[in-house]
C-alpha cells in the first residue's frame, strides 16, 4: 500500500467475514462500546492548535473526524432502527464530505460530539447486546450499488469505522510525537 493509502486506511479496508460468528459480533460490539471512552482519552488534551491540525495533508482536522463519527454513527444508528422496524429499507445517504465542511465540524468543541457519542453508544450497545440471531439478518438497502446491508454486517461496519478514525488521530499523535 503506498503512503497516501496508508494514511487514508491505516488499518486497511472493512472486510466483512462470509460468515458472522456470535464472536465476531461480541468482539465488534466491545469496540463500540469503548470507542468513546478511547477517542475521548486520546483527544482530551488536545490544544485548539492539535484540533485543528489534519490528521494528513488534505485530510479533515482532528476535529473534523471527531465531528464526523458523532455524524455517521448517529446515521448508523439509525439505520439500525429501520433494519430492525422495517422490511430492507432503501436508506438515504448523507454528503459526509459537505457535512465536513459545515460551521460546526470545523470550529463547534469536540466536546459536543464526544458527549453525544457516549450517549449514543450506550443507546446503540445496550440495543444491539438485546438483539435476537434473528433480527442479525435484517437488513437495508444502500442505495449506492443496491448492496444489501445486514444488522450484523453493519455492526461490523461501524466497528471498523470506529478503529479507523481512532487510527487516523493516533498515528498522527505518533507523527508529531505529541
Amino acid at each position: 500500500m503506498e503512503e497516501l493509502e496508508k494514511l487514508k486506511y491505516p488499518i486497511g479496508f472493512f472486510e466483512c467475514p462470509e460468515h458472522i460468528s456470535k464472536d465476531d459480533i461480541a468482539n465488534w460490539i466491545t469496540i463500540l462500546d469503548t470507542l468513546p471512552k478511547r477517542l475521548s482519552n486520546l483527544v482530551h488534551d488536545f490544544s485548539e492548535e492539535q484540533l485543528n491540525t489534519p490528521y494528513r495533508d488534505g485530510g479533515w482536522t482532528v476535529r473534523q473526524v471527531v465531528h464526523h463519527m458523532a455524524d455517521s454513527h448517529h446515521h448508523s444508528y439509525t439505520r439500525f432502527k429501520w433494519a430492525l422496524t422495517e422490511n430492507r429499507p432503501l436508506i438515504k445517504v448523507y454528503e459526509e464530505k459537505l457535512w465536513s465542511e459545515l460551521i460546526d465540524a470545523k470550529t463547534a468543541p469536540i466536546s459536543l460530539s464526544l458527549s453525544y457519542l457516549t450517549a449514543l453508544h450506550a443507546k446503540l450497545v445496550y440495543l444491539l447486546t438485546h438483539l435476537e440471531s434473528a433480527d442479525l439478518e435484517k437488513s437495508y438497502i444502500h442505495p449506492e450499488g443496491s448492496v444489501n446491508v445486514s444488522v450484523a454486517e453493519n455492526i461490523g461496519k461501524y466497528a471498523w469505522h470506529s478503529n479507523h478514525h481512532l487510527a487516523h488521530i493516533q498515528n498522527l499523535v505518533d507523527r508529531k510525537g505529541w
